[in-house]
């Protein structure tokens, strides 16, 4: 505006020689303008550049806050995987343990088993000797002692259950 001022002052001085500065003092009132507008819109687009960054800004921290919560949630996901598989761990320990405690309540059945069968051949033996002593017994008579032998008659004795074989078949188990 300076610059155009003066030019439009010597152009007056100049009179008709000064027509050439008069136009020159337009063109630089019209580059003033311009320059003027220009640094109008630049301070505009830097403000608008300004409030994006401050934008961008917010946005990164949110993205930062974010990013800070999951990596929290995926550490509370590992630790509860870790707790799971020791769990796991643990049921397998405990199955394993009955799995032991079964066999060996199998065992001790197929040894009660086999105690009950020689104890019933022990009886069965007994009895058969019970038996022969009562006929050996027998054949010694007193005097006297013919009517207390036939009153004092041993009861019948009930015939031993039948043997069944100790090791079982496998039909009557269920697997868990």
């Amino acid at each position: 505006n300076i610059l155009a001022l003066n030019a439009a002052v010597e152009a007056a001085r100049a009179g008709e020689q000064g027509r050439g500065f008069a136009v020159v003092a337009s063109e630089v009132r019209t580059l003033a303008s311009r320059s003027a507008n220009a640094a109008k819109e630049i301070e505009v687009l830097i403000s608008e550049s300004v409030s994006f960054i401050d934008q961008g800004s917010g946005e990164v921290v949110a993205a930062g806050n974010t990013m800070s919560e999951i990596v929290e949630a995926f550490k509370r996901v590992t630790d509860i995987m870790l707790e799971i598989a020791a769990a796991s761990d643990e049921q397998s320990r405990g199955i394993e343990q009955v799995s032991q405690a079964i066999s060996e309540m199998d065992k001790v059945t197929q040894q009660n088993a086999s105690l009950v069968e020689e104890a019933s051949a022990a009886a069965a033996s007994l009895e058969d000797q019970a038996a022969r002593l009562t006929e050996a017994v027998g054949a010694f008579r007193l005097q006297g002692m013919g009517q207390a032998r036939s009153s004092s008659k041993a009861a019948p004795v009930a015939p031993a259950a039948p043997l069944r074989p100790a090791v079982a078949d496998g039909d009557n188990w269920e697997t868990f």
